[in-house]
């Protein structure tokens, strides 16, 4: 196997860079870039990295060497502390470049190589990349969470027991005259129900973890005048949103992403909704309808003309969502359940926070497992759960061991497959396509 290099930190100007390296030729890469043929595993040392070919000075900084199988990817890996200058860093680059055997790494290619050579599983992959992409507290703990095995352990504490079952009716297949324990398909009714109820469980969970994966969106919408980038621009905190009088300012949709209790929100203010005149605002109305409709909430918002007359109403509404009437400095009556504010001067700002935290739902608590957070774990674990329905059918019906023996199979290899013990390859490329390289 090729021994890989590449920038593990962000590019561009900073104070350190890391260069990691990885395969059977680290040893001698170090060699090369430092004169030392023997380096202490797990230790910093202070080296002057030099140019093999002319030996004239690239940088001086730190080199870690972890000696595999103990290290991140189960190889011989090296770490070059470096100066993040563009300059030094290219120049390292170019250096390992021109020694034999190494090339540049793929996008992804340190943690495929973690995961081939078993330090990690397919579901702390994706936690890994999950926590290099983290934008929340709540992210970040669930990614942490699930990189360090939670999801994982789960997976595969299920997957024992349902080998353990296959193992009980196999017995009844294979040995049907020998001396073993009799019965042992009957055991297995309340260990099969067992399992499908704790995974049935685990599926029942609003889809939380996917949710503060992904984020939520909500929508702000409204006639126009109502307010909804004065909203947005109080609830952002800045003013990404132009607030005028005239009607029909906002023409498109604006996106703003908000941290709102450690999940990430996409706040999108759309176009005021009326019989639009023109071309362009008939436009926007009809992005903002589009918008409304696939957000996960919506903020309804309505407030008083320039005659004082309420303009819109909550029709829109759908159950969950928030209903808002602005404009409180006015003096407007608010009724059918909304929350008064008044994005002018910011009353009643704190009660529509708290109701968008409380709908939202997402606030990140401990959890006693693990939650799913990807749509190809849930289509694993429904597998196994109809597996596991077949495979309890066929013993209250008193068919053959075989039939009992196949579902369990295909149960344990739907948990396998999220955990990446079986079929993985039509997988691998599509998990660590979207990884950064050096990582």
């Amino acid at each position: 196997m090729n021994t890989i290099y590449a920038l593990s930190t962000a590019p561009g100007r900073a104070g350190v860079a890391v260069i990691r390296i990885s395969g059977e030729a680290v040893r001698a890469a170090v060699a090369a870039l430092t004169g030392e043929e023997q380096v202490r595993p797990r230790e910093a040392l202070l080296r002057r990295f030099r140019d093999p070919e002319t030996r004239a000075p690239l940088d001086r900084g730190l080199l870690l060497f972890f000696e595999g199988p103990a290290s991140f990817t189960g190889e011989d890996v090296a770490e070059l502390h470096i100066h993040g200058g563009r300059a030094v860093v290219a120049s390292v680059l170019r250096a390992l470049s021109a020694l034999p055997g190494l090339r540049a790494a793929e996008p992804g290619e340190f943690t495929r190589r973690a995961f081939e050579n078993g330090k990690l599983d397919l579901t702390a992959v994706e936690g890994l990349a999950d926590l290099i992409d983290a934008e929340t507290e709540a992210q970040r703990v669930q990614a942490l969470r699930q990189m360090e095995g939670a999801l994982g352990a789960l997976y595969e504490g299920w997957r024992a027991r349902l080998i353990r079952a296959l193992a009980y009716a196999e017995a009844e297949i294979d040995f049907p005259d020998e001396e073993v324990p009799g019965g042992l398909l009957a055991r297995l009714g309340p260990e099969i129900a067992a399992l499908a109820s704790e995974i049935a469980v685990h599926l029942d969970d609003g889809r939380k973890g996917e949710r503060l994966r992904d984020g939520i969106e909500v929508a702000i919408v409204g006639p126009p005048n109502a307010g909804k980038s004065s909203l947005l621009n109080r609830l952002a905190g800045r003013e990404p949103a132009i607030v005028s009088d005239e009607a029909g300012t906002t023409r498109d949709v604006l996106e703003v992403r908000l941290d709102l209790g450690g999940v990430p929100v996409t706040l999108a203010d759309t176009a005021g909704l009326r019989d639009a005149a023109g071309s362009i605002e008939r436009e926007g109305v009809r992005r903002a309808l589009a918008r409304a409709e696939a957000a996960d909430l919506r903020l309804v918002l309505v407030a008083p003309g320039a005659q004082g007359k309420m303009e819109g109403d909550f029709s829109l509404a759908r159950p969950g969502d928030i209903r808002v009437v602005n404009k409180l400095d006015l003096d407007v009556a608010v009724r059918d359940g909304a929350i008064g504010i008044s994005a002018l001067t910011g009353a009643g700002l704190d009660r529509l926070e708290a109701a968008l935290r409380e709908r939202v739902g997402l606030a990140y608590e401990a959890q006693e497992h693990p939650l799913i957070t990807r749509a190809r774990h849930r289509e694993g674990l429904a597998d196994c759960t109809a597996s596991l329905g077949r495979a309890g059918a066929a013993l209250q019906a008193g068919r053959e061991a075989e039939l009992v023996a196949e579902d369990l199979r295909l149960a344990a290899r739907a948990l396998g497959r999220i955990t990446g013990r079986v079929d993985v390859e039509d997988l691998l490329d599509v998990i660590f396509r979207d990884f950064c390289i050096g990582k």
